[in-house]
This record gives C-alpha cells, structure tokens and sequence, in this order.
C-alpha cells in the first residue's frame, strides 16, 4: 500500500485523472478498460448514483483480475459514513467536493489520502491545518488559473490538482499547469455522455492517449 505522500508523487507523475459515473456496470468495466488500455493508471470512480457502490465493488474486483497495477479513487464522497464504506470496498484514496473533518479524520485513521475540494484560501488554510497536502480545486472553470498563481505564494508546501470545466484543449491545459497545478481531473470533457451513449470505447481510448501525450509534454 502505498504511503500518503507516495500516493501524491504518483498522482504528480500522471498528471491526469480521469473521473466518470455510470450505472451501467459493464459500461463502467469498459470504460476503465479503455482507460487503461490508453496508458492511465489512476481513475476516480464517482460516487454520484444510486448504482455506485455496486458498480464500484464490480470494478475493483475487475481490477485484481485484469489491472493489479491500476489505483482506484473514490469521489464525491460527502460523509464519514460513505468514507468508510468505500475504505472497507477497498478504495485507494478518497476525493470530495468539500472539507469535511468527519471525512478527514477516517481517513487520516486508515492512512489513506483524501483530497478535499476547496475554493478560497480559507478553505486551503483548513484543509492544511487538517494535514492534507493535496487538494482540489472545484469548480476550475469558475476559478481560473489566475486563481492558482496568486494562492501558490501562500501555500507553498500545498499541491493542487483542479477539476471542473477543464477541457482538453493545449491553450487551457497549458494555463492550468504553467499556474502550477500538478495535475487535472477530466470528466465529462474527456468522457463525454455521447460517447458512453455511443458506448464508444474505442474513442474514449484515442482520446486519453492523445490528452496523456499531451500533459506530459506541458508538465
């Protein structure tokens, strides 16, 4: 298992976490298959749908079979209760759209990193008076990178990945890292609901190579 700080450097190194729901199990089996398939290592399974637990039991249990090497993250976890939950399934690390000390505290107990979601630089200062050293910044579209640069000089043992309208376009990507974020969350911009629609795994496939290919070449 690996250590909260290792567990960041990791996250650092990939620079892209791709992020998706579905309640359709094997659309969630296929999709993190193309994921791997195009070179990701980390997906964040989110906890937004009545099918999440199950289907998230249904991908770890894929994993062990076909990707041992694959880390599975937990997101939109809301509560102690849910943090557990998915801590007991199995998860590798939790993500949340808030701070939540209830939240903090099981995973500070189980020595598994969370990532709490933050906006404003009292929040930041929160989440780091709580020992967390990575969080997320949600929602980056209403932010802005310019956002990311004016906080940076005071929080300078914080990292930040941001999630939230960021979009595969080099201009944006650029933006976001050269204000010095250590990585991106990519949702429904890169796993579009056409595509799951479409069940087009193929695509889902080409279009994260082509995004990794392009992070690495921005970080």
């Amino acid at each position: 298992m690996k250590t909260e700080n290792q567990m960041i450097d990791f996250v650092k190194s990939l620079g892209v976490l791709p992020l998706f729901y579905h309640q359709d199990a094997n659309v969630c089996v296929e999709v993190v298959k193309a994921l791997y398939q195009a070179g990701v290592r980390c997906v964040e399974f989110t906890n937004r749908g009545a099918a999440a637990f199950e289907n998230f039991k249904i991908i770890l249990e894929n994993r062990k079979q076909y990707y041992p090497d694959l880390i599975l993250a937990i997101g939109t976890i809301h509560t102690q209760q849910d943090a557990q939950k998915y801590i007991d399934a199995g998860a590798d690390f939790l993500i949340s759209p808030f701070f939540d000390q209830a939240v903090a505290d099981t995973a500070y107990l189980h020595k598994k990193l969370w990532i709490p979601g933050c906006m404003t630089p009292t929040e930041i200062h929160i989440a780091e008076a709580a020992g967390c050293h990575l969080v997320k910044l949600f929602p980056g579209n209403v932010l802005g990178p310019g956002f990311v640069t004016a906080i940076k000089p005071l929080f300078p043992n914080m990292h930040f990945l941001v999630t939230g309208g960021v979009d595969t376009s080099k201009e944006n990507l650029e933006a976001w890292f050269k204000a010095g974020v250590i990585g991106v969350g990519m949702g429904s911009k890169l796993i579009t609901t056409a595509i799951l629609d479409s069940k087009n795994y193929e695509l889902i496939e080409k279009e994260t190579s082509k995004l990794l290919s392009l992070v690495s070449s921005l970080k």
